[in-house]
C-alpha cells in the first residue's frame, strides 16, 4: 500500500505549532517506517512487538507530556494527543501501550507518589527500561470500580494484598504494577488506595488473557495477588481521594483514547480512498461509482468533526478548563466514529478487506475493544446525561 497520505480537510495544520507538527511528523514517519512493516505479522502471531519498546523510549513518546525533571519530554497535551493520534493510525495495541505507561503507571506515581515513587520510577519508564501496568479493573467490577474486592490491609511493617484484577494491558511484561485496593470496608470508595508494586514481589503474579479476538498484538493479562507484603513506603501518599483518583488516571486515558482513534479513522479512510482510486471494476475504478463517494464523504466528514473535537480539547486541556465530562463525550464519540469508519472501509475493500495485507479489518476488531475499554459507550452516555439533567442514572 502507498504511504499515508493524511487528511486535513479544514485545515487544521495551521492551527498547531511548529513544534505540534514536528512531533506529529516525527511519529508518523516512525510509524510508516518501523511499525507498518511488522505489525501484520505481529497481529496475525499475537505478539505485542517488544523490540520496539526502546525505540519509543528514545522518540520520548512515553509519559512525554510530564514534566523534563523526570526524565519526560514535557510536551504541552496538544502534542502529545498527536502522538497518540499517530500511533493508534498503525495499531491500536501500540497507542495502547504508550497509553498505559503514561497515562495511567507514570501519570499517577508523578499525581499521587512519593518524591522517592518518582524519582525511581519515572526516568526508567520514561525511557522503556522499565514496563508499568494499572489495576484497576477486576473480573467481577469493571464498569463499577467502587465494588471492588482487592483488599489492602496494615501490617505492621506495611499492607498485605490480595485480590484479582483483569484486563490488564502490559500485564505480562510489566516491572511495576499501579494497584488500587480497598483499605476499608468493602463498598466503602473513599477507602480506595493506590500503590506502587514491583511485580517481582512474592505472591504477585500476572498470565495472559486467553482467547482475545480483538488487539491481537497487545499485551492482556490477569493479575493475581495472594498474600503481597509490601512495605508502608509502597502506599501512594497523595492517593487519599478514594475514586477520585484512579478516575482521573482514567481522564487522562481517555484523552488520549479520543485522539487515537481518530488515527485510527484516518488510516481506514486512506486505504479506502487509495483502493477505491485503484481498484477497477466494470472497466471504471470504484472510487468513480457514486455508492462509494457517498462513503467516503461520509467517512472525510465524521473524521473532520473528531478532528475538530479533538483539538478543542487539547487546547482546553492546556489552558486547564477540561472536564471530565468533555473527555467522556469524545472519547464516546470518536471512538463510535472510529468503528463506523473502519467497518465502511473494509467493506469498501471487499473480499480483499479481510486480507492481513490490507489494515482496515484489523483496526475494525481492534476498535471493538477500543469502544469498550476506559469506560464503556454506555457508560460514557450515562456520564453526559447527568451532565446534561443533574440526574445520577447510574
Amino acid at each position: 500500500m502507498a504511504r499515508f497520505e493524511g487528511i486535513d480537510f479544514y485545515n487544521l495544520d495551521a492551527l498547531f505549532s511548529e513544534e505540534e507538527r514536528m512531533v506529529r511528523d516525527t511519529i508518523r514517519e516512525w510509524v510508516e517506517d518501523r511499525l507498518m512493516p511488522i505489525i501484520g505479522e505481529a497481529y496475525i502471531n499475537r505478539k505485542f512487538p517488544t523490540e520496539l519498546i526502546p525505540e519509543l523510549g528514545e522518540l520520548g513518546v512515553l509519559g512525554a507530556n510530564l514534566p523534563e525533571e523526570y526524565g519526560c519530554a514535557g510536551l504541552n497535551n496538544v502534542a502529545y494527543g498527536l502522538i497518540m493520534q499517530e500511533l493508534e493510525r498503525g495499531d491500536s495495541g501500540i497507542r495502547s501501550f504508550v497509553s498505559v505507561q503514561g497515562a495511567l503507571v507514570m501519570y499517577p506515581i508523578f499525581a499521587f507518589g512519593s518524591e522517592e515513587h518518582r524519582r525511581e520510577w519515572l526516568p526508567r519508564l520514561a525511557t522503556g527500561d522499565a514496563i508499568g501496568c494499572f489495576g484497576l479493573t477486576e473480573p467481577d467490577y469493571g464498569s463499577n470500580p467502587g465494588g471492588m474486592i482487592t483488599r489492602a490491609e496494615k501490617t505492621a511493617d506495611g499492607w498485605k494484598l490480595n485480590g484479582a484484577k483483569m484486563w490488564i494491558t502490559n500485564g505480562s511484561m510489566a516491572d511495576v504494577a499501579v494497584i488500587w485496593a480497598q483499605t476499608g470496608e468493602l463498598g466503602d470508595v473513599k477507602g480506595i488506595r493506590g500503590f506502587v508494586v514491583p511485580t517481582d514481589t512474592p505472591g504477585f503474579s500476572a498470565k495472559d488473557q486467553k482467547g482475545k479476538l480483538s488487539l491481537l498484538a497487545s499485551d492482556t493479562s490477569e493479575l493475581v495477588l495472594e498474600d503481597v507484603m509490601l512495605p508502608e513506603s509502597a502506599l501512594m501518599p497523595d492517593s487519599t481521594g478514594g475514586l477520585k483518583h484512579p478516575l482521573m488516571c482514567l481522564t487522562q486515558a481517555r484523552y488520549g483514547i479520543a485522539w487515537g482513534a481518530v488515527g485510527a479513522a484516518m488510516a481506514c479512510f486512506d486505504e479506502a480512498r487509495s483502493y477505491a482510486k485503484e481498484r477497477v471494476m466494470f472497466g471504471q475504478p470504484i472510487g468513480q461509482k457514486q455508492i462509494q463517494q457517498v462513503r467516503l464523504a461520509d467517512m472525510l466528514t465524521k473524521i473532520t468533526q473528531g478532528q475538530l473535537v479533538t483539538y478543542h480539547l487539547g487546547r482546553m486541556k492546556d489552558q486547564g478548563t477540561m472536564t471530565a465530562q468533555q473527555v467522556s463525550l469524545a472519547k464516546r464519540a470518536n471512538c463510535d466514529m472510529a468503528t463506523d469508519i473502519a467497518r465502511e472501509a473494509r467493506r469498501l475493500l471487499g473480499g480483499n478487506g479481510i486480507l492481513v495485507e490490507y489494515h482496515s479489518m484489523r483496526h475494525m476488531a481492534n476498535l471493538e475493544s477500543v469502544y469498550t475499554y476506559e469506560g464503556t459507550h454506555d457508560i460514557h452516555s450515562l456520564i453526559l446525561g447527568q451532565a446534561v439533567t443533574g440526574l445520577n442514572a447510574f
